[in-house]
């Protein structure tokens, strides 16, 4: 069975870009390119979600020139994606502390969002200014400004109060370029995800690497802690 919800470590922009002797900026523009090349390779392969971790909390951290570089990067590319979205019905939704972002970049994806609103067909989910620890901070948070008593909280009651509760856990993360970690990424979602590593940089992530990734998904036995 294929997987109904992938999520992405899009990883190794910047050593794809120090490689060629080209700023870091230069290989998240290529990373932009291998993003469309995953959502017609999602689309092909039945995946009604596909989630990118495009921007940490952590990233914040990173030199202004290429944080500044990678919100105006982003939107681009909604200006110039957003039509795909239309013609395949397909939703765009965020996933993480919006109102870190800055009011351009803001309204610029609140204005996709609202017009994709009624779509189902597909879901792109763009985890920005996202950290696991933070969505489960968060959640808390939420739940104690709620009035929720402490015998109140389960593992249900804290799905349902993080960033995308109606959102299914993934099935499937993917992560480029030789890493191994999870990078504070879907801490709570990925309790029963599999997980793909491959070598491969972010920016040569094709669209056969991804129906790899997906093979390699359907040859496993997942058994949610069952024999």
């Amino acid at each position: 069975m294929k997987p109904r919800h992938v999520a992405i470590i899009m990883d190794g922009n910047g050593r794809w870009a120090k490689a060629r002797g080209a700023m870091r900026l230069f290989g998240h523009e290529a990373g932009a390119e291998t993003v469309r090349r995953v959502i017609r390779a999602s689309k092909r392969n039945g995946v009604k979600y596909l989630t990118l971790y495009a921007f940490s909390v952590e990233n914040w951290k990173r030199p202004a020139d290429e944080v500044g570089g990678l919100m105006k990067l982003l939107i681009r590319f909604m200006k110039s994606n957003e039509h795909e979205l239309h013609e395949n019905k397909v939703r765009l939704r965020i996933q993480g502390r919006k109102d870190d972002l800055p009011q351009n970049v803001r309204e610029a994806l609140e204005r996709v969002e609202a017009s994709t609103l009624e779509y189902d067909v597909g879901h792109l989910i763009l985890a920005l200014s996202y950290g696991g620890r933070a969505e489960i901070t968060d959640a808390v948070k939420k739940m104690v400004a709620g009035g929720v008593a402490a015998e109140q909280i389960t593992e249900e009651s804290i799905s349902r109060n993080l960033y995308l509760p109606d959102v299914p856990d993934p099935d499937l993360i993917i992560r480029t370029s030789g890493e191994i970690r999870l990078s504070n990424f879907l801490l709570w979602q990925c309790a029963y995800s599999e997980f793909y590593f491959t070598d491969t940089l972010w920016p040569d992530f094709s669209e056969a690497d991804f129906d790899k990734a997906i093979e390699e998904y359907e040859r496993r036995n997942r058994r949610y802690g069952n024999v």
